[in-house]
């Protein structure tokens, strides 16, 4: 394993992650400092998708499925990190806002609005996780697994985007010292992790409703009106 200043942790493969083990001293270290989620934004439609599939799928994976394929809207027109196409993105304790910025200029839905699904802390500990210091197309990105991963993400100085130094001032102790810093995650992200779901706007809200009881979900996921969290 690379230590955490090389930022070369490459992209693993799926026989080779279903050979690492899990990594319960992350899930501790994130409970000591507070932390109770991970984030993915999406849309309205890839919310539905998502509990259709019942899965959050890697973008090189979507095209396997056909419902997915139909109604998946990407974040971004394209990736510069292609070679982790098969990671899914989140992020800890709150959404990237940069990001989510950029993605709401790329393609405004008034009609689609934005979600974003909360998962719970302990699939920071499932095998091949990946921890980015800052955005994962940055060249300043540091990446690695396991504990030594996970704390560069809180080190006490993290470089961003063009050189800016990240520093711990005025942030909670769950949150990352660079707000853009990406949990990594292999393949794909079930749904019996999700948490709860959170809506920009009420209507959101009736239309997940409506789609869980079509799926008839075997687990009920609670979905929150919380336009704080798209801040």
């Amino acid at each position: 394993m690379p230590d955490h200043h090389s930022p070369l942790c490459r992209p693993r493969t799926p026989r080779e992650i279903s050979q690492l083990p899990p990594c319960p001293e992350v899930v501790s270290a994130a409970s000591t400092r507070g932390v109770t989620q991970i984030v993915h934004f999406t849309t309205t439609k890839g919310a539905i998708g998502i509990l259709a599939a019942n899965a959050v799928k890697s973008r090189a994976r979507l095209p396997e499925d056909s419902y997915l394929e139909y109604i998946y809207e990407p974040n971004t027109a394209f990736r510069k990190d292609t070679a982790w196409l098969d990671y899914v993105n989140l992020s800890i304790e709150r959404i990237n806002d940069w990001m989510f910025e950029a993605s709401s200029r790329w393609h405004p839905s008034p009609g689609n609005p934005w979600v974003v699904l909360s998962f719970v802390p302990s699939i920071l500990a499932h095998s091949g996780v990946v921890f980015a210091t800052t955005n994962n197309i940055y060249q300043s990105c540091r990446r690695n697994e396991g504990i030594l991963g996970f704390d560069a993400l809180f080190s006490s100085l993290v470089p961003g985007r063009y050189g800016y130094v990240h520093t711990r001032a005025d942030k909670s102790t769950a949150w990352p010292t660079d707000r853009q810093a990406e949990v990594l995650y292999p393949g794909e992200l079930s749904c019996k992790c999700l948490q709860r779901i959170y809506v920009q706007h009420p209507e959101s809200a009736e239309t997940i409703e409506g789609t869980k009881a079509v799926l008839d979900l075997t687990k009920d996921i609670p979905v929150q009106h919380a336009p704080e969290v798209f801040e």
